[in-house]
């Protein structure tokens, strides 16, 4: 690792803040339910998302034939007709693979891209940093690496790494953080911000008020699309740095997401159903919830108060 200089290029500067995560609905038969999808994306823009990221894993984005994701893609963007910006995840199992998906981004319109590290694999740092170096080299859209060594088999994207992305890749302007390690996000502050002073972190959970506080800047959000009102104002209370203030709404956002989390993204399905914006069932492998599992979501969110301010419905 060198921190002698600044890449030659200048990084471009994409601010996304807040960026919800929009399921996928399905119909029926499995396939993907545009006319309800076209509702879904309509309700985020006029309920607080800054941008919009298609298709996270909180969208069944490893369910989806690459066919699929660039049509997914394609819907959301012309939906969006500018509103907002588009951020595409490309995550894939082969960097080729992830780099023709970045491709097909930056062709359709996408404002910038995100990666998780290769799926299945567990490669050393080195090669992780070859991938994303790859990936970054293939569009001239900013990129976002997302570190969530949790769902990503205990694969993590270290700070040292992401200084070597950095002096590789001028268009590596940011790290969005699902691991809940509040001294690697301090590390990754500190060293990437003495290379590239723009550096952004971005929450990949809804535990702002930590990640705020550390220097994040914004965050991707799954539960916008449950709570998108709480989750906006706790948004705009950390943004403020008034963090007394925001402590009982993160502590009720906290209550959803640990009600929620149990279930996965059947939990965030059947969440939505209960707001009236059915977006269907999970595609296989993942199951919808049992009527036990889904009877003790039911009872936990009746008990989060702050659902009771929130729209039911689109």
């Amino acid at each position: 690792m060198s921190m002698s200089s600044a890449p030659a290029v200048a990084s471009p500067v994409f601010a996304p803040g807040l960026v919800h995560t929009p399921l996928t609905p399905f119909a029926p038969d499995g396939t993907v339910d545009y006319p309800r999808y076209g509702r879904l994306v309509e309700f985020h823009l006029r309920n607080g998302a800054d941008a919009l990221a298609v298709p996270m894993h909180a969208g069944e984005s490893v369910s989806l034939p690459t066919a699929e994701r660039h049509r997914v893609l394609e819907f959301v963007l012309d939906k969006v007709g500018g509103c907002v910006p588009v951020i595409a995840h490309v995550s894939e199992s082969g960097t080729a693979m992830a780099a023709a998906l970045a491709l097909h981004a930056q062709r359709a319109g996408a404002k910038a891209i995100v990666a998780n590290v290769p799926y299945y694999w567990t490669p050393p740092q080195a090669m992780l940093v070859e991938h994303f170096a790859q990936i970054a080299a293939a569009v001239d859209l900013p990129m976002f690496v997302h570190n969530f060594p949790d769902e990503m088999g205990g694969v993590k994207f270290n700070a040292a790494s992401a200084i070597d992305l950095i002096e590789r890749a001028p268009n590596f302007i940011g790290l969005v953080d699902s691991s809940l390690d509040w001294q690697y996000m301090i590390e990754l502050l500190m060293l990437a911000r003495r290379v590239r002073p723009s550096f952004a972190l971005l929450s990949g959970s809804e535990y702002l008020i930590s990640a705020h506080a550390i220097g994040a800047t914004g965050s991707f959000c799954a539960l916008a699309g449950i709570a998108p009102r709480a989750v906006r104002r706790l948004h705009e209370l950390c943004v403020a740095e008034r963090y007394e203030e925001a402590r009982p709404l993160q502590n009720a956002v906290a209550a959803l997401r640990m009600a929620i989390k149990p279930g996965g993204i059947a939990g965030l399905k059947a969440a939505s159903r209960a707001m009236e914006r059915d977006c269907g069932d999970v595609r296989p492998p993942l199951t919808p919830l049992s009527a036990a599992q889904g009877a003790a979501l039911s009872l936990a969110l009746s008990k989060i108060g702050m659902l009771g301010d929130e729209l039911q419905g689109w």
